[in-house]
């Protein structure tokens, strides 16, 4: 199927993430529908081998910054499912303390820039991620994603003109899913592959087959190594689908059943299950006990959420500013007690996570 040669251990920790990260989406999904989840809910049923795939491909002391369909993403970098299920129900020991229900959140200790909702506002924040990198002289690279609706927006553009001309260790991975909320792409866009655009940059642009999780690995794998030497940033389109609305409260009607049809036929994580399963990787009582152990990390995260303090309201100020003193870069000496988001709280001296190392280390390679 792939010239990439992966130890069996690995191949199935990348089905276990994708499998992880749509669970999780589920069960989220069910509670929003019973009324225990307030705001809108972001589902990336359909991208999870571009998601887990491409964060795959990062070291120690890299960093993403990733956007709202990225749960496989903040998975593989580490975020615990505990976390994120106490962001989802905006719990007072949540990542953000409560103030959100969305995932906008980050831990410099896992290398995870939180994102910024207006999409493709976060790339020029990529952009000084990487510059440092580049200044401190680090072998690190900076994962960026977007959609393809971001990629008509000024930011998008004015990062990879920043990012090509500094030559900074950049990967932008593009998740083109078909739609910008509801404008499908031939009303968007006049060209063919949205990383022809990578040209007008002078850097490589490649597009895979976003269903596929090891054409991602491979092609991230590609761009990572090119922007690691030294050689500036690179794109990689991922051509894949949003089988659900944009969010929760959108019906998606104006998607035609023909096409969400076709897409549901190619579902990444049934495609690289029946890979496995040829290749003899994943058997009958494997996959029953993946499948158990996903369901109690899920039921667990919810349980623990629901069991989580609400914000408390005399907090409400708190945070609005960094603390005084240097901020800890991840990969950095200090870094194992980061200043900044999932730090120490000052209040009481102790750490926000809220998890035990085992549980951190969920999602973890």
């Amino acid at each position: 199927m792939h010239e990439m040669q992966q130890a069996n251990v690995d191949l199935l920790q990348i089905f276990y993430l994708m499998r992880l990260t749509r669970a999780m989406e589920e069960r989220t999904r069910t509670l929003f529908l019973q009324g225990r989840v307030v705001g809108g809910v972001y589902t990336a049923q359909g991208h999870e081998a571009t998601t887990v795939g491409a964060a795959m491909t990062l070291r120690d002391g890299d960093c993403i910054v990733p956007q709202h369909r990225d749960l496989g993403m903040h998975l593989v970098r580490g975020t615990s499912p505990r976390a994120v299920m106490c962001q989802w129900l905006a719990r007072g020991n949540s990542p953000s303390l409560g103030r959100d229900g969305q995932l906008h959140i980050g831990d410099m200790h896992h290398g995870i820039v939180p994102m910024i909702s207006m999409l493709g506002e976060s790339l020029p924040v990529a952009c000084g991620v990487a510059l440092t990198m580049k200044m401190r002289k680090r072998e690190s690279i900076v994962l960026a994603s977007c959609g393809d609706g971001a990629t008509n927006t000024g930011p998008f553009h004015e990062a990879l003109n920043m990012a090509s001309v500094q030559k900074l260790p950049l990967v932008l991975v593009i998740e083109n899913n078909g739609y910008a909320y509801s404008t499908p792409g031939y009303k968007q866009f006049n060209v063919q592959q949205l990383s022809e655009r990578a040209k007008a940059y002078n850097i490589p642009g490649e597009t895979v087959d976003g269903n596929d999780v090891l054409a991602v690995i491979e092609a991230v794998s590609r761009a990572g190594e090119h922007a690691r030497a030294g050689n500036g940033p690179a794109i990689v389109e991922c051509k894949t689908f949003r089988v659900r609305g944009h969010s929760e409260a959108d019906k998606a009607d104006y998607v035609p059943k023909e096409l969400r049809e076709e897409w549901l036929k190619k579902d990444p994580i049934t495609r690289f299950e029946a890979y496995l399963e040829q290749e003899r990787l994943l058997t009958a009582r494997k996959k029953a006990q993946m499948e158990a152990r996903i369901r109690e990390i899920c039921d667990d995260a919810v349980r623990y959420a629901e069991q989580s303090p609400e914000p408390d309201v005399a907090t409400v100020t708190d945070y609005v500013f960094a603390p005084d003193g240097p901020i800890a870069i991840v990969g950095e000496p200090g870094a194992d007690n980061p200043r900044y988001i999932n730090a120490l709280d000052r209040r009481t001296g102790e750490s926000f996570t809220t998890v035990s190392q085992e549980e951190e280390a969920i999602g973890r390679r």
